[in-house]
């Protein structure tokens, strides 16, 4: 499905690969409903969009279920339709073992990366189903179809996303909507800070502690935005998710020890 004048709408838009994808998608003609927890955030991508009248932005927590339902009427207020939805909000958890994590933070990143995108998609679907085509794009990660460990909890609900949209793209092969699943690798964004998560332990390249290569922002957003104009079931994005999926899908074992070895230094005892 072409984006150019189609109507979208980005979760997780005032930051990182969601506000690439606002502004790369209002570039190629696209208008843009711009979803975030963060007000702040928002007005900052609207200033980097330049005034341009096709984005509005909604400032709504994906986890509440009920203001989620009241968004399409106010997207369909501002924008006349809805042709595309991108699940594309997320948090990570703390570093630390499962034995160490507290339910309190285990709910938290459920409730965001998993219910928030089953919220989005079933307040959304009814309508995407009235177009003439439509498209579904759901950010999973490297981390929902590999091991990270200090990342189970977070791996358990990019897992459930990974599954939930391939049985979404299953259920809708009938109708006009397709459906794509993304693995992004390292990306090159503040997610540690926008999961509140501003002590999270970097890697020291001077004790000999691991760095890795990340992709920008930007090519995320090119990826995504490829990805959807060529209905693909899957797009990985970055050398590392392309490189593990097929290491892990040939030696799965051997694929988990690999990033046990590489994440081992920062994960706490």
């Amino acid at each position: 499905m072409k984006v150019s004048n189609k109507v979208f709408v980005v979760t997780g838009g005032g930051n990182g690969i969601g506000r690439e994808l606002v502004l790369q998608l209002l570039t190629k003609g696209a208008r843009v409903a711009a979803v975030d927890i963060d007000e702040t955030k928002l007005k900052e991508t609207i200033a980097l969009a330049g005034g341009n009248a096709k984005i509005s932005t909604h400032v709504v927590n994906v986890t509440d279920r009920t203001a989620v339902e009241k968004l399409p009427a106010a997207i369909i207020k501002a924008h006349g339709t809805v042709d595309g939805l991108i699940n594309n909000a997320g948090i990570i958890q703390k570093f630390v073992k499962v034995n160490d994590l507290e339910y309190k933070d285990i709910e938290r990143v459920l409730n965001v990366n998993l219910y928030g995108v089953i919220h989005m998609t079933k307040a959304f679907l009814p309508h995407l189903l009235k177009r003439p085509e439509a498209h579904i794009a759901n950010v999973s990660s490297m981390g929902g179809f590999l091991p990270v460990p200090g990342q189970t909890i977070y791996g358990a609900s990019k897992a459930a996303v990974k599954l939930f949209t391939e049985g979404l793209n299953s259920e809708l092969l009938s109708t006009n909507v397709r459906v794509t699943v993304i693995f992004p690798g390292a990306i090159e964004t503040n997610i540690s800070a926008n999961s509140g998560l501003t002590n999270m332990k970097a890697p020291d390249p001077e004790k000999g502690e691991k760095t890795f290569k990340m992709t920008k922002p930007t090519v995320a957003a090119q990826m995504i935005i490829d990805g959807i104009e060529k209905n693909r079931y899957q797009v990985h994005i970055g050398s590392d998710s392309k490189m593990m999926d097929r290491l892990y899908r040939l030696m799965p074992e051997r694929a988990a020890k690999l990033i046990y070895s590489q994440m081992k230094s920062l994960l706490a005892n």
